[in-house]
């Protein structure tokens, strides 16, 4: 799936100006990180791939996955206008689907990630990944040199 994945994504850069695929990765290696399969860790490679039309949804439909990686990947997928508990409920609904969000959401609230965003944009995200986290019943993540 990796290599899928960055093809899909080939050009496209995060936020910050970084290439995409440096955050498939590092949410594929979270996946596996934190225990997950191998369906878990195909969908964390393709996990922003419909949402960001680098590939079709009947790509995903027709695509030599297992139906698990396909049903975690359409969980993680946001749909325009879904309202974050609905897009929270569905990951929960879905097994297997929370450890490839719980990757995700690490990586995206990863301090040296957002240091390279400006001031608005970092205070913006970092309310959207809360909020999710929260909805999702994940704790807050580990902040460095705190000892709890």
């Amino acid at each position: 799936m990796e290599a899928i994945a960055r093809a899909a994504h080939e050009g496209q850069t995060d936020k910050a100006g970084r290439p995409y695929a440096e955050h498939l990765r590092a949410v594929a290696e979270g996946v596996r990180a934190r225990g997950g399969d191998a369906d878990q860790i195909a969908a964390a490679w393709l996990h922003d791939a419909v949402e960001d039309d680098a590939l079709p949804p009947h790509w995903l439909r027709d695509a030599p996955l297992s139906r698990r990686t396909k049903d975690i990947v359409r969980a993680v997928t946001k749909r325009p206008g879904e309202p974050p508990e609905a897009y929270a409920g569905r990951i929960l609904a879905t097994p297997g689907a929370l450890l490839v969000k719980e990757a995700d959401l690490a990586h995206n609230a990863d301090p040296a990630r957002l240091a390279a965003l400006d001031a608005p944009t970092r205070t913006r995200l970092t309310g959207k990944y809360t909020r999710m986290r929260t909805l999702l019943g994940l704790p807050a993540p580990a902040r460095p040199g705190r000892r709890d």
